[in-house]
């Protein structure tokens, strides 16, 4: 892959963070670490499964139509 592709996760920002914990399928493990791999390709920046799943976390919230529409906000 080309370190100039772009992915739906651009660069990482630096929050505030809690630690929760969460089990997931191992194919689900192996795609987020290759994810994290071609991550770090396109940014530069080496990063692990733990650190992105936050910022996909959030990503989801923010691109779910329907979550945006059920907000009290």
């Amino acid at each position: 892959m080309s370190a100039s592709r772009k992915l739906r996760l651009g660069p990482l920002s630096r929050t505030e963070s809690v630690k929760p914990t969460t089990m997931c399928p191992a194919r689900l493990k192996a795609d987020l670490d290759r994810y994290a791999a071609l991550h770090g390709q396109a940014y530069g920046e080496t990063v692990d499964a733990a650190t992105l799943i936050p910022y996909m976390l959030e990503a989801i919230m923010v691109w779910d139509r329907g979550f945006k529409k059920g907000d009290p906000k």
